[in-house]
C-alpha cells in the first residue's frame, strides 16, 4: 500500500508524463516543490516497489503497475469532486484540496459506493476523465477555443486548467461546463475572442482564457 506521500509522486508524474510516458527528475521536484535529491530519493523508494523505471541521468518512466496506481488514485479525486458538487452542493472552485486528502482514503467499498450514488460519471465538475476501477482512462478529443474561427458555434466540455482563480474568474463571467458560445470575432492584434452566451451578448475574452477553455463545435 502506498504511502500518502508515494501516491502524490506517482500522481504527479502520471500527469507530467509526455508523450513518451517520460518525465525529468527537475520536472517532477518543481512540480511538487521539493528538491532534486529529495525528489530523486523518493523515485528510488518506488523503483523499488515497481511502481516506476528510472536510470540515473534519464528520465523516469511508469510501469504498467504504477500506472495503473496512480490512474487509481485520481480516480478517487475526480470522483470525490463529482460527488461534493452533484450531491453536497458545493462549488467547482471549491472541491479540489477536499478532493486532495481524501484520495488518500484506502476504502475501495467507500469510492465504489459514491461511483454508484453518481451513477457512474464518466467526466469530473472540471469535464476531466475519471478513470475506471481498472484504471483505464477515457480519452476524449476536444478543441481549445482559442483555435475555433469567427461564425462557429460550440460548447464548453472541459478545462485545461481548474485552479481555484480560473474557476473564480469563469464563475464571474456566467461560464460552466455546457454553456454553448457562439464566436463572433478575433482581434487581430492580441487574438482574443468576442464570443456571445446566454445574457452575455458581446463578451471578450483573452487568449490566455480561450485556450483554456475545450470546446465541442456544434456548428
Amino acid at each position: 500500500m502506498a504511502s500518502t506521500t508515494e501516491e502524490n509522486y506517482l500522481k504527479a508524474l502520471y500527469n507530467l508524463s509526455n508523450t513518451q510516458g517520460e518525465v525529468n527528475i527537475s520536472e517532477l521536484a518543481l512540480s511538487l516543490k521539493v528538491s532534486m535529491p529529495t525528489a530523486n530519493s523518493m523515485v528510488k523508494s518506488l523503483q523499488k516497489s515497481d511502481w516506476v523505471i528510472y536510470e540515473k541521468y534519464k528520465p523516469v518512466t511508469l510501469t504498467p503497475k504504477g500506472q495503473k496506481e496512480a490512474a487509481l488514485i485520481i480516480r478517487k479525486h475526480r470522483l470525490t469532486e463529482m460527488f461534493l458538487v452533484k450531491k453536497m452542493g458545493f462549488g467547482w472552485e471549491e472541491v479540489h484540496e477536499v478532493a486532495e486528502q481524501i484520495e488518500h482514503i484506502h476504502a475501495p467499498k467507500f469510492f465504489e459506493r459514491m461511483d454508484e450514488m453518481l451513477g457512474y460519471p464518466t467526466m469530473d465538475p472540471h469535464g476531466s476523465p475519471i478513470p475506471d476501477n481498472q484504471g483505464r482512462m477515457k480519452e476524449f478529443s476536444y478543441t481549445p477555443l482559442s483555435t475555433c474561427k469567427p461564425g462557429q458555434t460550440v460548447q464548453l466540455t472541459a478545462l485545461t486548467n481548474s485552479s481555484t482563480e480560473f474557476l473564480e474568474f469563469l464563475n464571474s463571467r456566467k461560464l460552466a461546463l455546457g454553456t454553448e458560445l457562439k464566436v463572433l470575432s478575433r482581434e487581430v492584434y492580441d487574438l482574443s475572442l468576442v464570443v456571445s452566451y446566454a445574457n452575455h451578448p458581446n463578451e471578450t475574452l483573452s487568449e490566455k482564457v480561450s485556450e483554456r477553455l475545450l470546446v465541442r463545435i456544434l456548428k
